[in-house]
């Protein structure tokens, strides 16, 4: 995690004293055993992304799946602001990863100028720790303790499945005498029976792999250096085995019949700033590991989100290597995360993504792409059947107005186009939300033709206005000769916007703030060839 030069300063005067174990904290304005009040009514407050109760949240750390198919995200988070500083590890569970219950903060800061930074949690089902006798469910927790001489690895440990933590009293666990050594993610490697930890070495573009057997005592393996986009530094890695789809054309790609068993891995890691778009964006290495080092397939950089708003994404550890990998990340980018009007209008400021399944594909000039699809909607649909729909959508439109029926806001909508020309394309695809009230809207839309790009515009909404807050975005999808089908998924949910192009082969997450509610949906098609099938679908979320 990286603060910005503006809330630096901030760290060495807002953090309070605490007790080392977390049950006692002395500061009267944080509460201990009850979660933080929050009011999630706002207008710009999302409704099926998770956002903090109040207060300022950025990476997600320490993601788990319990043994009793609970869902565990912590989350940086400063409770007693709305921007960075005063960092602790916020807390909520869930068991489908859109409803989400805040629960009291998970991990503090132990004493004046600390601050309790990035990183991840594991399960210890033998023991290894030696910190859970007679038992299979006990979590450890890493993160990186700053202050203002040094970085280091500390470990925190719960016996009551991850809502309560206990500060290891040999801390920390690892140590080289550096500030810019952070955001530990661990995961366990059963052909040699040791833990892995990844780590950066964030100002001389390094991942380190360390190795241990009991979670205590670490030993180097080896190095991952300057690979792909720098930027300033390496932030936020992440190392997992994912598995690999037979074909990413069929209508139902993440099918278990279409899943195959990969012995590849992806390294992921953030940069900020110095993304291609301006501040922070992830990036990902495909490749092999053997327990102690990591070898890309090539050397080529790959983002997998083309918006602005992603960053620090993590894995959720106690996923199946055979199973899709869920992932959730940061939906803001460091510009202007501490200035945008959530924080002055509604008193909370970042959400997080949408959950996210994760696997590898080769396709058309892209071999071993991360493709990435919302984790499953379909529990949070309004009504059995769409809102509104249409098969014979090309070269015309529909407009839905869900002010009435939607009292959330958030909806989603598919988009099929079939027998697309090999030849000779021509058309668009385009859909807009809009507000009723104000005029406001955000749109997108693909190009068939040419080199075929796909847009997305927050230019119309005018609720915050930055000169880092980059209005436009756009990358390229090629249209598959084999189906000759494009797909589109959209969510929309208050104050932010995903899309998914062709089965999530592209992604890109986007916020925008607007002065009025979107209240108004319009899908259209126009000059395309004739023979050209169009179908879409509206689906409300709550």
């Amino acid at each position: 995690m990286l603060l910005s030069p503006l809330t630096a300063g901030c760290l060495l005067v807002s953090f309070v004293q605490a007790q080392n174990a977390t049950s006692s904290y002395v500061e009267p304005s944080v509460p201990t055993g009850t979660p933080v009040p929050g009011d999630y009514s706002g207008a710009l407050r999302p409704q099926i992304h998770y956002s903090p109760p109040k207060g300022f949240m950025n990476d997600p750390n320490g993601m788990f799946l319990d043994p009793e198919g609970i869902y565990h995200l912590y989350y940086q988070y400063n409770p007693t602001g709305i921007v960075a500083g005063n960092q602790h590890w916020g807390h909520a569970t869930s068991r489908n990863l859109y409803t989400w219950e805040n629960q009291p903060i998970a991990i503090y800061p132990g004493a004046e100028g600390e601050g309790i930074f990035s990183g991840s949690s594991v399960i210890d089902v033998n023991n290894t720790s030696g910190f859970f006798p007679n038992q299979t469910n006990g979590v450890v927790a890493f993160y990186t303790l700053n202050t203002a001489e040094e970085e280091t690895q500390e470990i925190a440990y719960s016996k009551d499945n991850g809502y309560t933590f206990t500060k290891y009293a040999n801390n920390p666990v690892l140590s080289i005498n550096s500030t810019q050594f952070r955001d530990p993610k661990v995961t366990w490697y059963p052909s040699t029976q040791r833990w892995v930890m990844v780590v950066a070495y964030a100002q001389e573009f390094v991942i380190g792999f360390y190795t241990s057997p009991d979670l205590k005592t670490w030993t180097h393996a080896s190095n991952f250096s300057r690979h792909g986009l720098l930027g300033l530094q390496y932030e936020c890695p992440n190392l997992v085995q994912i598995p690999m789809l037979s074909n990413i054309s069929i209508e139902n790609p993440l099918a278990q019949s279409n899943i195959a068993s990969s012995d590849l891995f992806i390294l992921q890691l953030s940069i900020n700033p110095g993304a291609p778009l301006g501040g922070s964006i992830a990036q990902y290495f495909p490749g092999t590991f053997n327990g102690t080092h990591f070898t890309p397939i090539d050397q080529a950089a790959r983002i997998a989100d083309f918006g602005k708003d992603n960053y620090a994404g993590q894995f959720f550890y106690g996923i199946p290597a055979t199973s899709p990998q869920v992932s959730i990340a940061w939906a803001s980018n460091w510009q202007y995360s501490q200035v945008v009007p959530t924080g002055s209008l509604e008193g909370w400021r970042s959400a997080m993504s949408l959950p996210r399944y994760n696997v590898l594909a080769n396709t058309t000039r892209g071999d071993y792409s991360l493709v990435s699809l919302p984790y499953d909607l379909s529990p949070l649909y309004s009504s059995t059947s769409s809102l509104a729909n249409s098969t014979s959508l090309a070269n015309t439109s529909l407009l839905y107005d869900y002010s009435s029926t939607v009292p959330s806001g958030a909806i989603t909508f598919n988009m099929t186009i079939t027998s697309i020309p090999l030849a000779n394309v021509t058309g668009t695809a385009n859909f807009t939300f809009m507000s009723s009230v104000t005029g406001e809207s955000i749109r997108g839309g693909f190009y068939l033709g040419g080199d075929t790009p796909f847009f997305l515009d927050r230019g119309g909404i005018r609720g915050f206005d930055n000169p880092f807050f980059t209005d436009k975005f756009s990358t390229n999808n090629l249209i598959n000769v084999d189906t000759q089908t494009f797909r589109l998924q959209v969510v929309i949910d208050r104050s932010i916007l995903e899309v998914f192009l062709d089965n999530g082969l592209r992604s890109a997450t986007t916020t925008f703030f607007p002065d009025g509610m979107l209240d108004t949906v319009m899908i259209s098609t126009r000059d395309l060839n004739p023979g050209v099938q169009v179908s879409a679908a509206v689906y409300g979320l709550t």
